[in-house]
C-alpha cells in the first residue's frame, strides 16, 4: 500500500519563534500557527468562527531564518508533513498529538511587516527553501528567474 504525507497551510504566528540549538549542532525553530475558518450555520444563519493550533517544528538553516525574521502575528505558509508525539504524562497516562514538520516555510508580509522588513533588505514574501534567486541591484528588490524544468519556451 502507498503512503503520501503531505500538509500545506497558512496560518500567523501565535507566539515568538522558539529557538533552541541542539548538542548534536542542529538547530531547531518551534513555531505554533493559528489557521482560522468561518463558516455560516445553515440552521441559525450565523457566522460561525473556528481557530486550529498547529504546532510545527523547523529544523536546520530555516531554524535559523526563522528566529531571525519571523514575530508573533506574522502570516507564514508552511509545506511539510504530519508527525505524531507520544509521550506518557506525568500520571502515567499516554499521550499523543499531531504537529507538522515544516520542509518548506515561506514568510508572507502583510503591508506594515514588509514596511518593516524592506528596511532591513527583506522583501515581504520570502522562500528560504530555494536555492537560486537573483537579486536586482538597481531596485533593492528580489527577482526569480525561472530554471528547468519551469523555463518556458513559449513565443508568448
Amino acid at each position: 500500500m502507498a503512503n503520501y504525507n503531505k500538509v500545506v497551510i497558512i496560518g500567523n504566528l501565535t507566539r515568538e519563534p522558539d529557538y533552541k540549538q541542539l548538542g548534536s549542532g542542529q538547530a531547531v525553530c518551534k513555531l505554533t500557527i493559528a489557521n482560522n475558518r468561518s463558516y455560516k450555520n445553515k440552521q441559525t444563519g450565523a457566522t460561525v468562527s473556528e481557530v486550529c493550533f498547529i504546532d510545527v517544528d523547523v529544523w536546520g538553516p530555516q531554524a535559523d531564518h526563522c528566529r531571525q525574521y519571523l514575530q508573533k502575528g506574522r502570516p507564514v505558509l508552511i509545506d511539510g508533513r504530519l508527525k505524531q508525539e507520544n509521550w506518557t504524562d506525568a500520571e502515567g497516562k499516554a499521550r499523543s498529538r499531531h504537529g507538522i514538520v515544516a520542509e518548506r516555510v515561506v514568510f508572507l508580509g502583510t503591508a506594515n511587516a514588509s514596511e518593516n522588513a524592506a528596511s532591513e533588505g527583506f522583501s515581504g514574501q520570502e522562500e528560504f527553501s530555494a536555492p537560486k534567486k537573483a537579486a536586482s541591484s538597481i531596485s533593492g528588490e528580489m527577482s526569480f528567474k525561472d530554471e528547468s524544468p519551469f523555463e518556458d519556451d513559449l513565443p508568448f
